[in-house]
């Protein structure tokens, strides 16, 4: 088997996400990793602006997509998954504990139409499984502690990491969402970081921190071992949990929160549309009273 792959990264200023096109070089399959779905959230209108620009990428290479591959259900936009396996016939992909999600956010949002069972994928993996991109053998890592489901998926010495680990400036995911935790995430970051120092991270977010001049979404093993500004070698598990816990507190809701996880939990499927021909979105809301 192979072991190098092309990577071709999209950043979606918008949502701050990257996007991944990689592909086999020897067959010219491909996988698209995370992509974005572009949604104007104040006019609810929804366009693919961001998934045809890495279809055409994918068509000036004479690319071939073969799975369509997400790290995670995201919250801070939504996927464009749907549309990139009607365009390509591609299986949808994630970790199995996509049904942890599932099952706390359908009774959060009231949803019945979303089974629990994950089968609005195509294709569940557990940690440790393996599959073929052409001649590329990609590994998926179970790497939870931002949500249940979280995996990485390791491709020769490129892993892509989703939103587990940030550029070391901006350092580690937050842990605060429902089912997510300090300590599990310190512990799937460690995993990630006994990897030989060479291996390439790819991340799924970049916020650019103040003093960078340009967005980046690649680091080393090696770079975040030593500049992580979280996890950095010597930083114990109570530390960054502490930390972690901390930082959260602090943190406003991603301005996609809602809409984005409704849709992604559906394997980026948008609800269906109701009697008048429209789709809707629920907004749950909580009503805070003056106590007398």
């Amino acid at each position: 088997m192979s072991s190098c792959a092309d990577i071709q990264a999209f950043f979606d200023e918008a949502t701050h996400t990257v996007s991944y096109l990689v592909s086999d070089p020897q067959t010219r399959q491909a996988a698209i990793i995370d992509p974005v779905l572009d949604y104007d959230h104040a006019g609810g209108k929804a366009s693919t602006i961001s998934a045809d620009r890495i279809l055409a990428a994918a068509r000036a290479r004479d690319l071939r997509i073969a799975w369509i591959l997400e790290t995670h259900a995201h919250a801070d936009h939504l996927s464009a998954a749907p549309y990139l396996k009607e365009q390509t016939g591609a299986p949808v992909a994630i970790g199995e504990h996509i049904r942890d999600v599932q099952k706390i956010f359908r009774v959060r949002f009231n949803l019945d139409d979303v089974s629990g069972d994950g089968s609005e994928f195509d294709r569940l993996f557990h940690d440790g499984d393996t599959f073929e991109l052409g001649a590329l053998l990609i590994e998926v890592l179970h790497t939870p502690g931002h949500t249940p489901a979280c995996v990485s998926y390791r491709i020769g010495n490129a892993v892509f990491v989703g939103d587990t680990l940030f550029m070391p400036d901006y350092g580690t995911a937050r842990t605060d969402f429902p089912g997510g935790d300090a300590r599990t995430l310190y512990r799937s970051i460690r995993r990630l970081l006994a990897l030989p120092p060479h291996t390439r991270l790819f991340m799924c977010h970049d916020y650019r921190t103040p003093g960078r001049s340009a967005y980046e979404w690649e680091s080393s093993v090696a770079r975040q071992r030593r500049d992580n500004v979280h996890v950095r070698d010597g930083v114990s598990a109570e530390a960054f949990v502490q930390m972690r816990r901390q930082r959260d507190a602090s943190l406003p809701a991603p301005t996609l929160l809602l809409p984005a996880i409704q849709v992604n939990i559906r394997a980026g499927r948008l609800p269906e549309a109701e009697s008048n021909g429209v789709r809707y979105l629920k907004i749950p809301i909580s009503l805070a009273t003056r106590q007398a």
